[in-house]
């Protein structure tokens, strides 16, 4: 499982130059109200592909710098990791003790800059790799749960919905119909479109130009139009050659001849009697080749008669289509294509059956997705049920709506509503208009933690199986102040509930409640001081008393005697909480996320 081992800012905002630690487990980010706790979370979502502008710059800074490092084991979740990272072109490592750099930059003109493991990459690509990396739950969390896409899509990820191919599906249905509705609108114009081309194409196929016929006429016509003028030239040049009394071949006989007779007396001759023989043969075989070329050359006033009307029929089309002779292949070709694609634009029957074989392609895919959402819609709602129970809404009851729509939709056969009934014996009616502020914080928490809960069992261990892209491939899980408006045993129960996420993930948390700070593996203080000026924000982790006396400072701020004892006697009970739930393996705990059944394919 991937971790956020180390976060490092420079000149983000308040910070000036920040490097923080991070463990496994349960870790939880306090302090004051604006020191700066929530700069770590958004310092890290630049460092994951986030936009930025310069405000990000610290006063007097001159470029923001963030980096993340994450581990980066083997096998399990990481392994598609890793393969993404090499097809990308970044370089993975290949030892269990791997990290994973994430850097980004950006300056007082709000330019950007970005690298994966020291080599350069785009926003894009921090993007893709942060979606794998991190799971981050802001406070205004609950805001998705009134937006029908957003509830659709926490359903679909539970129920391991394939609505990538019913997005594809409708696709192909909606293109489908459009041609079938273009052809129909347009019958009249295209019969005209298809008239005129069948006209245009009768007319070029009477000659019917083919590719390198003109430039193969016109080399023929220069050839027979120049025909007494080539058959004089060849005869000179054989006469020249080889049938004239003083022809070449003749003279170089006779001074080979004369050569032959005094060769023996003086051997340095031999060279130039060679030259000459050898210049003697080339001679003969020019002779054979005029001999031949005259025997195979005539002239032929008809066929020259023909070429002349074959050549004036293609100026003639080209001079009535305004293009160059040689084009006039193509632009039949071309024709006759557009031809083809106006008689299948106006097959109206071939239309209507590819757009009935496209809905019913939609129809399958959508109730294939209809079948895992009726099956995970259940199992959905009663995991939210019963950790609400432990949210301040006992009695209440959580419900995943599946309502049949009258029209084909893109996203399928139903819309997906979120129902809750606040207290007990009461009807559930749709979440955004029964819960108020509180209760509707409260609801995504029991979401976030239900969804990603049944993810990690169901991914836990990491190399037990887990599909890809589930939350349980971001070994990282962050809580943006999601606990905001609640308190008390309320608290308490959001921080079991942490504390017990941390068993599976990495998870952080920024908080106020002294009850989820107390459940922490590790607790960082976030806090800001006037240094040289200017107001700095720092963040160091704190134990033993350090971290009681925080605790204190956050029930309510009274660090006597009294108040420390308090924080003290938190702080043992988390830890006696989270010694019980590591030993105990048998039974579910009334605030467990229940398990999400994974549906056959």
């Amino acid at each position: 499982m991937t971790t956020l081992r180390r976060l490092v800012l420079r000149d983000v905002v308040i910070v000036d130059e920040l490097e923080v630690e991070l463990h496994g487990g349960f870790t939880v980010l306090t302090g004051e109200t604006g020191a700066g706790k929530s700069i770590l979370i958004d310092a890290l979502q630049l460092a994951l592909g986030n936009r930025a502008d310069a405000s990000v710059v610290r006063e007097g800074g001159e470029r923001a710098d963030v980096t993340a490092e994450f581990g980066l084991p083997i096998g399990g979740a990481a392994a598609g990791l890793r393969a993404w990272l090499d097809e990308a072109g970044f370089d993975s490592g290949d030892d269990d003790s791997g990290s994973l750099l994430l850097r980004r930059v950006v300056d007082l003109q709000g330019r950007s800059r970005a690298w994966v493991n020291g080599r350069p990459a785009t926003l894009t690509q921090l993007r893709e790799l942060g979606e794998q990396l991190v799971d981050i739950h802001g406070q205004h969390a609950w805001q998705s749960l009134t937006r029908p896409d957003a509830v659709r899509a926490l359903l679909d990820e539970q129920a391991g919905a394939d609505s990538a191919a019913l997005s594809q599906a409708w696709r192909v249905r909606k293109q489908a119909l459009a041609r079938l509705d273009e052809a129909r609108s347009r019958q009249a114009d295209l019969a005209r479109e298809r008239e005129r081309l069948q006209w245009q194409i009768a007319e070029l196929s009477k000659l019917n130009p083919t590719a390198g016929e003109w430039d193969t006429l016109n080399e023929e016509h220069a050839r027979l139009s120049h025909g007494q003028a080539i058959l004089d030239a060849a005869e000179a040049a054989l006469s020249a050659v080889s049938e004239a009394e003083d022809s070449a071949e003749h003279r170089v006989s006779e001074a080979i001849h004369a050569l032959q007779e005094v060769a023996h007396l003086m051997p340095s001759l031999a060279d130039g009697l060679a030259v000459l023989q050898d210049t003697r043969a080339m001679l003969q075989d020019a002779g054979r080749s005029l001999n031949a070329a005259l025997n195979h050359t005539e002239l032929d006033p008809q066929r020259l008669a023909e070429l002349d009307d074959r050549l004036s029929g293609w100026m003639s089309q080209a001079r009535r289509h305004r293009r160059q002779p040689a084009e006039l292949p193509a632009l039949l070709a071309g024709w006759q294509q557009e031809l083809a694609a106006l008689d299948a634009a106006t097959d109206l029957d071939s239309l209507a059956a590819e757009a009935d074989a496209a809905h019913a392609a939609w129809r399958n895919a959508a109730e294939a997705v209809s079948a895992r959402r009726r099956a995970a819609a259940p199992v959905l709602s009663r995991s939210v049920t019963a950790v609400m129970q432990d949210l301040g809404m006992a009695g209440g009851r959580f419900e995943v709506a599946l309502l049949p729509q009258d029209e084909p939709q893109a996203w399928g056969l139903e819309a997906v509503e979120l129902r809750v009934a606040g207290h007990a014996g009461s009807t559930p009616r749709p979440l955004a208009k029964v819960a108020s502020g509180g209760e509707l914080s409260r609801l995504a928490l029991a979401i976030a933690v239900t969804t990603v809960g049944q993810a990690a069992d169901d991914g836990a261990p990491a190399d037990a199986g887990g599909d890809a892209g589930s939350a349980a491939t971001a070994g990282t899980l962050i809580f943006d102040e999601i606990d905001a408006g609640v308190g008390g045993q309320v608290g308490d129960t959001v921080g079991r509930l942490m504390q017990r996420l941390g068993q599976h993930l990495q998870v952080l948390a920024v908080t106020h409640l002294a009850q989820v700070a107390a459940c922490a593996d590790q607790h960082l203080v976030i806090s800001k001081a006037l240094r040289g000026g200017q107001t700095l924000s720092a963040a160091r982790p704190v134990e033993a008393g350090e971290r009681t006396a925080e605790i204190a400072r956050m029930l309510g701020g009274e660090q006597g005697e009294t108040g420390l004892a308090h924080a003290q006697a938190m702080l043992e009970a988390a830890q006696r909480d989270a010694s019980r739930s590591v030993a105990s393996t048998n039974g579910t705990p009334a605030t467990r996320p229940a398990r999400r059944r994974k549906e056959p394919a």
